[in-house]
């Protein structure tokens, strides 16, 4: 089996894992369910920044990039949502993200930009509506439906 087929699925396999580790932190922050915001079985408060747009933007942006329903820009958003919680909450703090907690963020910030430029995959609801020819009207499909092309040249 060549590599070229398999990087499909892995993306989107990719997509999804991380779309729903995400949508699990934004829950667990916003509701107090896992273990709630930082492990104290509570959430965040109502409105509160940052804290509580954070956590809208995970359960929302999780939630789209889970199910690939404009992935690339859910992926966008999150990856920057990312990149300010690193750089204004954890930097801070220390340079190296082992010292500041801040490996998390990075590691989602890097992941929804390599979404956001690969795209969601081909296992995707965005896809799926193509496929099925509503993305004709362009109502359901992300801005950028290109779907990446490994090893072709």
């Amino acid at each position: 089996m060549k590599v070229d087929r398999l990087s499909g699925p892995v993306l989107s396999l990719f997509r999804m894992v991380t779309g729903l580790l995400f949508l699990f932190h934004g829950l667990a922050s916003m509701f107090g369910l896992f273990g709630g915001n930082r492990g104290t079985g509570q959430a965040v408060e109502f409105a509160v920044w940052p804290g509580w747009w954070a956590a809208l933007i995970q359960v929302v942006c999780g939630l789209l990039v889970l199910a690939g329903v404009f992935s690339r820009s859910a992926a966008t958003l999150a990856s920057g949502s990312m990149a300010y919680a690193y750089f204004v909450v954890h930097l801070p703090q220390d340079f190296l993200p082992l010292r500041n907690g801040g490996e998390l963020a990075a590691l989602f910030c890097w992941s929804f930009l390599i979404i956001a430029v690969l795209g969601p995959g081909p296992w995707a609801l965005d896809a799926l509506f193509r496929r099925r020819g509503a993305g004709a009207s362009g109502t359901l499909t992300d801005p950028l439906p290109v779907q990446p092309q490994f090893g072709k040249t």
